[in-house]
């Protein structure tokens, strides 16, 4: 929120992007308690998350448009426009884009996708936008979250717990009991790999690609080379030649 603080209500888009389940969709609540305790009335939200089916209507352009619009004129002031997950339908950023024209309103979107990179984004916004990354939590912040489930635990134990499992906030729901965690770890890594990597390149070979991803995993920090990859592969019993660029 230190971060973000400073541009809220200024005329540009704030775009928050994080790996599925790292607290997008918390962030934008916390965004909407600002405003509010400046003054602004509630009645000058508008807030649609694209991941609920009741607003799969919305998913067109002209559609999400004429609604924006409808809604707007049971606004007077400023408007402040909180838009979840809004990838999830083709060529949003003609709308976000027409509405930061059309109105006096401050803008908030999300993605926890693949498809809001940067070097999109300024395709997309045309510079008239800002990038928050939304990261799991840090070491400090899994210390007081675990304390809320177990005061008495010591910096051992604690620091041994995040090695394991890591900071994804929804692990406290599962009390931070291994195996559930892991469990859960490795439907939200098949999730991303899937739906964020392999579909969005078209990936047919999902075996190969994790074949490299465990490759790459097992190499942090040390330097490799498409060619090294290529050996590894050979001894997998997978044969994959570099390509020459």
């Amino acid at each position: 929120m230190s971060r973000i603080r400073p541009f809220i209500g200024n005329e540009l888009i704030k775009v928050l992007i994080g790996i599925r389940r790292s607290g997008n969709s918390v962030m934008l609540q916390l965004i909407q308690e600002e405003p509010l305790a400046a003054g602004i009335l509630r009645e000058q939200f508008i807030f649609v998350n694209f991941k609920n089916m009741s607003n799969s209507y919305l998913c067109t352009t002209e559609a999400f448009h004429d609604e924006i619009c409808r809604r707007k004129e049971q606004i007077s002031g400023k408007m402040y426009l909180f838009f979840d997950e809004i990838q999830e339908f083709a060529n949003w950023e003609k709308c976000i884009n027409s509405f930061e024209v059309e109105f006096n309103c401050d803008i908030y979107i999300t993605d926890s996708n693949a498809i809001l990179l940067s070097c999109e984004l300024a395709t997309y916004l045309a510079g008239r936008y800002v990038e928050f990354a939304i990261y799991p939590f840090s070491y400090v912040e899994f210390m007081g979250l675990y304390q809320t489930i177990f005061p008495d635990a010591d910096f051992r134990e604690m620091f041994d717990k995040y090695l394991t499992v890591g900071g994804m906030p929804y692990l406290r729901n599962l009390r931070y009991e291994v195996e559930p965690c892991i469990q859960y770890l490795q439907e939200l890594y098949n999730s991303v790999v899937l739906k964020n990597v392999a579909k969005r390149n078209r990936i047919r070979d999902v075996d190969l690609q994790e074949r490299i991803i465990s490759y790459i995993t097992a190499n942090i920090g040390t330097p490799f080379s498409a060619t090294a990859i290529s050996k590894y592969l050979k001894r997998e019993g997978r044969t994959v030649l570099p390509k020459r660029f």
